[in-house]
């Protein structure tokens, strides 16, 4: 694998204060998810 694989990509940005959780007892940040496998759930009431 090439190390130029992800060059000029850009971090994922931190989630927004003011955001909502569920299934947690405080927020995330970005820095303790790094290294670890993510999945993300959207849903929406329509």
């Amino acid at each position: 694998m090439s190390s130029r694989q992800f060059a000029g990509k850009l971090a994922a940005p931190e989630f927004p204060s003011e955001l909502d959780w569920l299934n947690t007892d405080r927020p995330l940040t970005m820095e303790e998810l790094r290294g670890k496998i993510v999945i993300l759930d959207f849903w929406t009431y329509c």
